[in-house]
């Protein structure tokens, strides 16, 4: 089993912060500082320590807010660490305590983002300020679609997602995405693929509440699109393509209805034991005389706990077949739990979405791992 992150995020990350503040703040009350910070520290979650580690700096770093930014600023490195694994994370703290404490310091509190942000992302902290000070926020995010550092331009796309994962949503956009939209529209030529996927994000945030937006936009943005944009518009239109959104389907070049026929479909094992995985093949031919591009999506009726399915989409291909040629694709399907899904025992219903039409092509008995099959 895979180590938990919080454990990468351990006793010795308040230690080696105090070491970093009491080296450029030599009135920083260290052994203060560890003790409240290690207080029941183990029993937290990752964001939960760092959220701790925040309030804990509130209370030994000098009590002028400003002036405790000019110290926390004065231990970040001339270079950010590897953009991989938990280096970053060690400047979770440092965002936590700008998120919780900042709101009433707006430009001390820029300050601290744009800088801590090219070093650990600002994506949570920024979200009170655009809740409290939306418009100078926005203005300030406006000027930063053009920063020299991609992780601050990347922080205006990631951090007014309205559905950002494990924080707040943003309620204000939701319901009316338009200053969000304004921004994307400057980032969508982004260089950085790191910007661009999250713009992509972002934009697919939206069309969850709103998807003729969703649409309109995609369909502007692919008049004289690059790769990269286009890239983009794909990438947005992910969960509207899995719902089947014939408008959706439309500006990926997929609106035509698909007339292809399921020759034949097998999945394998008939009994499949809940831990282990299910197989999907199926052949598809087309019986017109033109060629037919097809978004070919697979749908698993999962169990729920209380004995109800409910549907989960898995693309299979993006395919192009010829006039009376057919076609065998293949998908394999987990059924380990996950921290998003728990798998129960019973009847799996499987059905194909082909260009957004769902055709049932049978299903699978799941079963106890120990089950006598």
């Amino acid at each position: 089993m895979a180590e938990p992150l919080k454990s990468q995020f351990g006793a010795a990350i308040p230690k080696r912060i105090a070491s970093e503040i009491a080296h450029v703040f030599p009135a920083f009350n260290r052994t203060g500082f560890e003790r409240d910070a290690l207080h029941g520290f183990e029993s937290l979650e990752l964001l939960d320590r760092g959220r701790q580690l925040g309030r804990v700096l509130h209370a030994y770093l000098p009590p002028h807010f400003p002036d405790a930014v000019d110290v926390l600023l004065a231990t970040l490195p001339a270079t950010r660490a590897g953009d991989g694994g938990m280096a970053a994370f060690f400047y979770l703290p440092h965002t936590e305590f700008v998120r919780a404490f900042g709101v009433g310091h707006f430009e001390p509190s820029m300050r601290a983002l744009h800088a801590l942000t090219q070093h650990f992302t600002g994506e949570f902290a920024i979200r009170p300020f655009l809740e409290h000070h939306q418009a100078e926020t926005l203005d300030r995010l406006r000027e930063w679609t053009r920063d020299p550092s991609p992780h601050v331009r990347r922080l205006v796309s990631e951090g007014t997602r309205p559905r950002l994962p494990w924080a707040p949503r943003l309620r204000a956009f939701q319901q009316d995405p338009t200053p969000v939209l304004a921004l994307l529209d400057v980032l969508r030529d982004d260089p950085e693929l790191y910007v661009r996927r999250s713009v992509a994000n972002n934009l697919n945030d939206i069309g969850k509440d709103h998807p003729q937006r969703l649409v309109e936009t995609a369909a502007q943005w692919m008049d004289g699109a690059s790769d990269e944009r286009r890239w983009i518009v794909q990438h947005a239109l992910r969960s509207a393509v899995k719902r089947g959104d014939a408008a959706a389907l439309a500006v990926l070049g997929y609106g035509a209805a698909s007339t292809l026929t399921v020759e034949s479909t097998r999945i394998a094992p008939a009994r499949p034991a809940l831990g282990g995985s299910v197989s999907i093949s199926t052949t598809l031919h087309n019986p017109s005389r033109r060629t037919q591009r097809v978004i070919v999506d697979v749908l698993v009726h999962f169990v729920k706990a209380n004995g109800r399915t409910n549907p989960k989409v898995f693309k299979m291909s993006v395919v192009e077949i010829a006039a009376g040629a057919s076609v065998t694709l293949r998908k394999t399907i987990s059924l380990a739990n996950l921290t998003t899904r728990k798998h129960y025992p019973g009847r799996h219903r499987v059905e194909l979405q082909l260009n957004g039409q769902v055709t049932p092509v049978g299903g699978f008995m799941a079963v106890a791992a120990n089950h006598d099959a």
